[in-house]
Parts: structure tokens; C-alpha cells; sequence
């Protein structure tokens, strides 16, 4: 649903549907129940100025009925945010695409306590780009090549390869050389197939039984010494796009990624140490574009810090 809101500060207004019925007589009654007790004068402050808005962009008032709207926005009041020590390169840029490098720690859309310090935020107050989309997603901890959408005319038609799986995505990760005791060993390549879900109330994605919607082809490149360990360069190829399948994949045949404080053991919350970031890169992705109908690839200018001698 379109918002009647433009994008302000590089951040979309925020969307609220209103019940359809309770004990609220109006849309601010509603909203003083929800967050009253976090900043009541503000919503007043809001609704009078006429800052939140129903469908069309028509503006709310106190006296404004429950039941008049189905759907309002507004625009939320943005805490403060400490910048994240890392610096988004441009791979890529054309009237369709953007093509960036995210670094590690840098989260692709605002959420949670990052809003302007996401890569979305980032690249559209950076660029002038309010209508900037991301084609898909790397988790915050993971680095490499992500996909944006600079025009919202051809937008539907790069939508489709994702949906349709028509774009091939290649990683690389630095584990262990062997498998951790008590898993066998692996024979590379390896395709790695189960059945995934992730819910939004845990941190943690859950491998359960049933048919696969999770497939990674994983290949062993290199094995080195790294001090007292031997390690291993891994080249990791999804087949679906799951929640944190890759280190799933990885942690399931005891090889569990570098710096990975989720998998396969949840550490304790600890601050960001940009020193020992996720050893996991998005390094290349391939499609045929659909608006010059060729091939095309992106290869990511980063490289691994634990890996030795990696290139682009």
C-alpha cells in the first residue's frame, strides 16, 4: 500500500492499522492506549498539527473516529544513533540499479535501534534517492554485494528474478579446516538440504523436519594455518534465501563460521567488536538483466580479514 507520506530524513513514514473495534473512540484514544505512556503530549501535539494521516493523505484530528480509518501514517521520532564505524562503497550505479559492498555491521534496512545508521537510510540521504528499495537482504553481520532498486517503474521487473530464483548469489565464509568432534567428515562439494524456519520472537533459525525449503552447495577452496588452528575458505552457493542459512548450513556439518556468536552456540550479548567481525561474505552475484537482456555480475571489492590472500 502506497504511503500518502514521502520519505523524510531517508526514513518511510510508519504504518498503523487501526482496529476495528474496542473500547477507543477515536484514532488518537487508540494511540494514546499504545504509547501514551512513552510521550502523550507529543501525539497531541501531532494530531493538531495534522501530521498523522489516513488514506489520501487526508490529516487526523482528536476528534477524528475510530472507525473513519483503517490505516494511518506518521512519522515516528527518530532516537539518536551512534555511528557505525564503517563506510558503504559504490560497486555500481545506472537509472535502474545500485550495486553496493555493505560492510559488516552495517544492517541493510532500518529496524530496532538502527534507523538512520542502516544502509538504506545511508545510500538515500547520501545520494538524494528517496525512492531506493533493496532487492534483497544481508544480515547485519554479513559484508558484500547487495542490490538496489533506484527506479520504482522498472523495480517489478529485477522483483521477479528473485522471486523466480533467476539470481545466482555466490558467498565465502573462513570455519574450521575439519569438522568439529562428533560430526562426520565431509567430502567437498557437499549440497546441504533441510527445512528451515526462523520466528520472529527468537533470535535463533531452527532446522525442524519436513520437506527441504533450504538447499547451499558448499566447496572447500583452500585450507591455512591460522596461528594454532588450521582453517579452511569455503565458497557457499544458496538455492533459496533463507534466515541465516548459510551459517546454519555451515554450523550443521560441525563447521560452524568464525566470529559467529550465534551459531552453533548463541553467546551472550556482547558490544559489536569491529576487530572480529562475521567471517561471511557476499562475494558475487549474476543474473540476465531484464532490461538489456545480458548477462550481468557483481563482484565484491572486500575481502575476508581471516582469509589468506583472498581476492575479488
Amino acid at each position: 500500500m502506497q504511503s500518502p507520506l514521502p520519505v523524510r530524513d531517508g526514513v518511510n513514514a510508519t504504518r498503523l492499522r487501526l482496529p476495528d473495534e474496542g473500547p477507543w473512540n477515536t484514532a488518537m484514544d487508540y494511540m494514546m492506549h499504545r504509547w501514551g505512556h512513552i510521550d502523550p503530549q507529543g501525539i497531541e501535539d501531532r494530531f493538531d498539527a495534522g501530521e498523522i494521516v489516513g488514506e489520501g493523505g487526508a490529516p487526523l484530528d482528536r476528534a477524528t473516529r475510530l472507525e473513519d480509518h483503517t490505516f494511518i501514517w506518521y512519522y515516528r521520532t527518530l532516537p539518536p544513533e551512534s555511528r557505525i564505524p564503517v563506510e558503504l562503497n559504490i560497486l555500481h550505479q545506472d537509472e535502474h540499479l545500485l550495486v553496493v559492498d555493505k560492510p559488516h555491521f552495517l544492517p541493510t534496512t532500518p529496524g530496532g535501534t538502527y534507523i538512520q545508521e542502516s544502509a538504506l537510510v545511508r545510500l538515500r540521504n547520501q545520494l538524494e534517492l528517496p525512492d531506493l528499495i533493496p532487492m534483497h537482504r544481508l544480515d547485519r553481520m554479513t559484508a558484500g554485494v547487495l542490490l538496489l532498486s533506484t527506479n520504482p517503474e522498472t523495480r517489478g521487473k529485477y522483483q521477479v528474478l528473485f522471486e523466480k530464483r533467476q539470481v545466482q548469489k555466490e558467498y565465502e565464509c573462513v570455519s574450521a579446516a575439519q569438522p568439529a568432534a562428533g560430526h562426520p567428515a565431509v567430502d567437498f562439494p557437499v549440497v546441504v538440504r533441510n527445512r528451515m524456519t526462523k520466528s520472529r520472537s527468537y533470535l535463533l533459525a531452527e532446522v525442524i523436519d519436513g520437506e527441504p525449503n533450504a538447499e547451499t552447495r558448499i566447496d572447500l577452496l583452500e585450507t591455512f594455518d591460522a596461528g594454532t588452528h588450521r582453517r579452511g575458505l569455503y565458497r557457499l552457493e544458496p538455492h533459496s534465501g533463507k534466515t541465516h542459512q548459510l551459517r546454519v548450513h555451515m554450523a550443521s556439518l560441525g563447521l560452524g563460521i568464525v566470529n559467529d556468536a550465534f551459531y552453533p552456540d548463541l553467546l551472550d550479548k556482547a558490544p559489536d567488536d569491529y576487530a572480529r567481525p562475521l567471517q561471511l561474505l557476499a562475494r558475487g552475484i549474476r543474473f540476465v538483466d531484464p532490461i538489456s537482456k545480458e548477462p550481468v555480475s557483481y563482484r565484491s571489492r572486500l575481502t575476508l580479514s581471516e582469509a589468506p590472500a583472498a581476492q575479488p
